[in-house]
Parts: structure tokens; sequence; C-alpha cells
């Protein structure tokens, strides 16, 4: 029986792909565990109906990261924090703090979780954070550390 599997499953297929099972195997386990389903050509069509436009979201989202990370390269931020002498800051700036200070300031939605930061800021100064925001596009904010008055 030939399948469409609808998730990647080790050793017999990927998502997408159309493959020749047993009938057995695709009617006992592939089927119900919806893995796969048969390839009947209104399967097919679906299909690839689907892949269209995830791959056009795709492309629509690869198209905004790359504005966005325009945008960043444009900008910089400025966060205003409590420091000690020797320039250490009463605590440390986090990726939260930083995605914080972008939305207030720019009005860009960046999710905290694509900043990288190796590890938290703990000086006053200028650093240029990078901001990965989709599969192979990465942008750069520079972020100003300043004291508080």
């Amino acid at each position: 029986m030939k399948v469409i599997f609808l998730k990647d499953f080790e050793n017999k297929g990927k998502r997408g792909e159309i493959k020749e099972v047993k009938d057995g195997f695709a009617r006992n386990f592939l089927i119900p565990q919806q893995i796969a389903i048969e390839a009947t050509p209104s399967n097919i069509r679906m299909i690839e109906e689907m892949e269209k436009v995830a791959k056009r979201k795709r492309e629509k989202k690869l198209k905004q990261a790359k504005e966005i990370k325009k945008k960043l390269k444009e900008t910089s931020i400025t966060i205003n924090i409590k420091a000690g002498q020797d320039d250490k800051l009463f605590g440390a700036i986090t990726s939260e703090m930083i995605a914080e200070a972008i939305k207030k300031q720019t009005n860009l939605e960046i999710d905290r979780h694509q900043i990288v930061l190796e590890e938290p800021i703990k000086k006053l100064g200028i650093y240029k954070i990078p901001v990965r925001l989709a599969e192979g596009i990465e942008g750069e904010i520079k972020v100003w550390v300043v004291r508080e008055k």
C-alpha cells in the first residue's frame, strides 16, 4: 500500500514523502497513529496544497525577518539601570529585559528566546547583541547600558 507520511518516521519515511509499505503495517500502525495516510489521488492533492501553503508561510516569515533585521541594524536601545562603583550593575541585564526595551522603544515584537546572550550583562557600556530572527537570518542591535540618574 502506498502511504503519505504526515510526520518523520525513523527508517521509513519523512514528512510529505510517498512510500510503499506493507498493508498491515499501514492499516494497523501508521494510519491509526496518524503518522501516515493512504496515498489516494485526493490525499496527494491535499498534501501538495498544504505544502504550498507552508512554503508561502515560510517565505513570508523570511521576508518579515529580513525587514526586522534591517530595522534592528538602524536602531539602538538604551537601558537605564542602577550601577555601583567600577561601573558594575546592581543585578544584571537579561535577554528578557532587552526584549522589553526593544518593544517599548521601537515597537518591534522580539521574543526573549531570539536574543542571543552568552551571559547576562553586568557592566555599563555599549553592546552589540545578536538576535536570531529566523532560520539563517540573524540581526544585531546596539544596546546602551547607562547609569540610572
